[in-house]
């Protein structure tokens, strides 16, 4: 069990990591400057691990 909560939260972060990494390039490609396109990309990464807690969350609700 500890290997699979392991892997699933590898996973999500790779995956925060990657939507991430798309939205600072996409900033930078319509003019953003470097600190601004860092600021969207670090309110990606934080959006995409607070959905995938809250999503947990319920799940956990729902099977318990």
């Amino acid at each position: 069990m500890n290997v699979v909560v392991l892997l699933t939260t590898a996973l999500v972060i790779t995956i925060a990591l990657l939507a991430a990494a798309g939205a600072g390039k996409l900033a930078r490609m319509d003019g953003a400057t470097y600190p601004t396109a860092l600021t969207r990309a670090a309110i990606t990464f934080a959006a995409v691990l607070t959905l995938t807690a809250t999503l947990a969350s319920a799940y956990a609700t729902l099977l318990t």
